[in-house]
C-alpha cells in the first residue's frame, strides 16, 4: 500500500521548479535600473538601504527615492543657475537625518561639477557620524555634517557667512521655520522646504478658543480637534509664505509628489529677488490678527515684540505694534510689489538685520 502523500507545508521545499519565480527576480532587477538615474552610485544606494544587497526596491524605499528625485528635478535648476556665474554652489541641508537628499545631490550634481560644498546640519551625533564615515568611503570630499543646533549653525566657524541653497526636507513642527531663519540668516540665494508636522499653531489655538468663539465666527473653523490640527498646518504654510516674500523672495507653492506617496505633500520654493513686498508683510499681521495669534507668534514671523495698542473690558488684545524700527512693516525698509528684478549677486547683498531673535 502506497504511503499517504504529505501536503505541502508552508516554506517547505516541494522539488519542483521554480523558473516564474527566477524569472519575475531577474525582470525586478531590471526595472529597477530603469528607475534609477544615469549614473546614479549602486552603491550609494545600497549603503543608504534604498537598494537591497540583491539590488533591489521594497515599496517603502521606492516611495522615498521617488520623493527625494522629485526634489532632485527642482532643486538642480538652481544649483545650475549658480553655478553658471561661475561660483562654486553651496547648499545647506536643515534637519539632514541620514542625508538621502544631500548625498543624492552629491552623487548626481555636485561629483560631475567638481566645485561646490554639501552641509548637513543634523541634532543627533550618530547620524552625523555615520553620513561622516559613509562621505568618507565613497570619497565625497565636499560634504560636511555638522552636529549643530539650529542656534548653534547661525555663527558656527564651519559654516560660510552665505549660502546658495538651503533645505529642509519634512522637518517637523517649527523645524521649517528654523531652516527659514537660518536661510535668512545666511542670506540665501534660494530655499527649498517641504513642511512636515506643525503643532505650535494647533496648540495656541486651542489655548484661546472660547476667546476666539466668542470674538469671530472664523473661530469654528478650528473648534473641532481635527479641524484645529489641519488648519493650523495650512496656516502656519501660507503665514511662512508671505515671510518670505516680505523679506525679498519670490514664493511658488506646488505639490512635492501625488499624495499617495506622501501625505506631507507641499513644496515652498523661494528664490531672492531683493523685491520686498509690504503687501505680503501687511496680510501676515493682519492674518495673526484675525487668528488671534498676534503675541504668541508674532515673534516667530519678524515681527519683534508683540504689544497690545489696546484692549477692550474683558483684556482682548485688539491691535499689534512691532518696535522693531527695520520689520518690513513698520521700518524704513524700502518694499515694493513690482515685478521680481534680477537677483543681485551676494556680495552686493545688504540684508538689514532681521527681527527674528528679538529686537
Amino acid at each position: 500500500m502506497n504511503a499517504p502523500r504529505q501536503a505541502n507545508r508552508p516554506g517547505m521545499k516541494t522539488g519542483k521548479p521554480t523558473s516564474h519565480v527566477t524569472a519575475k527576480e531577474r525582470g525586478a532587477d531590471a526595472a529597477v535600473m530603469q528607475e534609477l538615474r544615469p549614473g546614479q552610485s549602486i552603491e550609494l544606494l545600497q549603503e543608504l538601504h534604498i537598494l537591497t544587497r540583491e539590488g533591489k526596491l521594497n515599496q517603502d524605499s521606492r516611495r522615498k527615492l521617488k520623493q527625494v528625485y522629485h526634489l532632485f528635478n527642482f532643486i538642480e535648476p538652481l544649483l545650475q543657475d549658480f553655478s553658471a556665474e561661475g561660483r562654486s554652489p553651496t547648499l545647506a541641508d536643515h534637519g539632514a537625518g541620514k542625508s538621502y537628499l544631500g548625498f543624492i545631490l552629491y552623487d548626481l550634481y555636485f561629483k560631475a561639477l567638481g566645485r561646490g560644498h554639501i552641509y548637513g546640519i543634523e541634532t543627533r551625533a550618530e547620524l552625523v557620524e555615520r553620513s561622516r564615515l559613509l562621505a568618507a568611503r565613497l570619497g565625497f570630499g565636499r560634504m560636511s555634517f555638522l552636529n549643530l543646533s539650529v542656534a548653534e549653525s547661525m555663527d558656527a566657524a564651519e559654516l560660510p557667512a552665505q549660502i546658495d541653497v538651503v533645505t529642509a526636507l519634512h522637518a517637523c513642527d517649527t523645524a521649517t521655520d528654523d531652516a527659514i531663519a537660518f536661510g535668512l540668516q545666511k542670506q540665501a540665494r534660494a530655499m527649498v522646504l517641504v513642511p512636515c508636522c506643525q503643532a505650535e499653531m494647533a496648540a495656541c489655538l486651542r489655548r484661546d478658543k472660547a476667546l476666539q468663539l466668542g470674538r469671530t465666527p472664523l473661530a469654528e473653523l478650528w473648534r473641532h480637534p481635527l479641524h484645529t490640527r489641519e488648519l493650523g498646518s495650512q496656516v502656519t504654510n501660507v503665514l511662512r509664505c508671505l515671510y518670505l516674500e516680505a523679506q525679498g523672495y519670490q514664493v511658488t507653492v506646488t505639490e512635492l509628489v501625488g499624495w499617495e506617496h506622501s501625505m506631507k505633500n507641499e513644496l515652498i520654493i523661494a528664490r531672492y529677488t531683493g523685491q520686498k513686498k509690504r503687501s505680503a508683510a501687511e496680510r501676515l499681521v493682519a492674518l495673526l490678527r484675525e487668528f488671534g495669534l498676534e503675541q504668541s507668534m508674532g515673534p516667530r514671523f519678524g515681527l519683534g515684540t508683540a504689544q497690545p495698542e489696546k484692549e477692550n473690558g474683558d483684556g482682548l488684545v485688539l491691535g499689534f505694534v512691532s518696535s522693531c524700527p527695520h520689520c518690513p512693516l513698520h521700518g524704513p525698509t524700502p518694499s515694493t510689489d513690482a515685478a521680481p528684478a534680477s537677483p543681485p549677486r551676494p556680495s552686493a547683498w545688504k540684508q538689514p538685520p532681521g527681527c527674528l531673535h528679538g529686537c
